[in-house]
């Protein structure tokens, strides 16, 4: 099985705090990884590294065999909630997804109507943004996520906000997306979430990261 991200001796500071100490893991490709961890503990410093949005202070990180930072400002083909997904709160979920992606014009208006069937909204739904719950903003978040087809997802949080039934949903939607051969990251505060989903699972605590299975 193949390597989907590789971490090698990662160190971050913000000025004189240190966030991540010395985190070295490699993610296997097709399968879902679960970080769990308190508020603080970094791991969403972590999964920011990984996808470029902040740069450590030293180590490196290589996802499919790139740099981050390095050989590429940002992992292309990534699909990322880390947390709460930013809208347009005047534009319906359809519009604030096609407007999404105009910008890499991969996808047509049919798969994103589908993705969001898959998530569990109506594509046709007037209803500006604005005027969503949590969970509903939660399932847009998810499929913009998965709209375009990555092969890696880092999801932090993907739970939030959800009821007994979205949960249900979007376990059995992460499920189905790692017998398609996705790599999926997941950080989630309940543990019920880690045990059923997660073929791995690390603890981040004060910047360290350990190995739990």
């Amino acid at each position: 099985m193949s390597t989907a991200i590789h971490i090698e001796h990662i160190f971050k500071n913000f000025g004189q705090e240190q966030i991540l100490s010395d985190v070295s893991h490699d993610f296997e490709q097709g399968k879902i990884h679960g970080i769990v961890g308190n508020n603080g503990s970094g791991k969403t410093v972590l999964m920011k590294c990984i996808c470029g949005f902040l740069i450590p202070t030293k180590g490196k990180i290589l996802v499919q065999d790139k740099q981050v930072g390095k050989d590429m400002d940002f992992p292309q083909d990534l699909g990322l909630i880390i947390e709460t997904p930013g809208f347009l709160p005047q534009l319906s979920g359809m519009n604030n997804l096609k407007l999404l992606a105009s910008l890499k014009r991969k996808i047509s208006e049919e798969i994103i109507k589908d993705t969001l069937k898959l998530v569990g909204l109506d594509p046709d739904m007037k209803k500006p943004v604005s005027k969503y719950s949590l969970g509903m903003r939660q399932r847009l978040g998810i499929a913009q996520a998965i709209m375009e087809d990555p092969s890696l997802l880092i999801l932090d949080e993907p739970f939030n906000g959800l009821d007994k039934k979205g949960i249900a949903d979007i376990r059995a939607l992460l499920q189905d997306l790692k017998t398609k051969g996705k790599t999926i990251i997941l950080a989630s505060h309940n543990a019920q979430d880690i045990d059923l989903l997660c073929d791995t699972v690390c603890e981040m605590d004060s910047g360290v990261l350990t190995v739990i299975r």
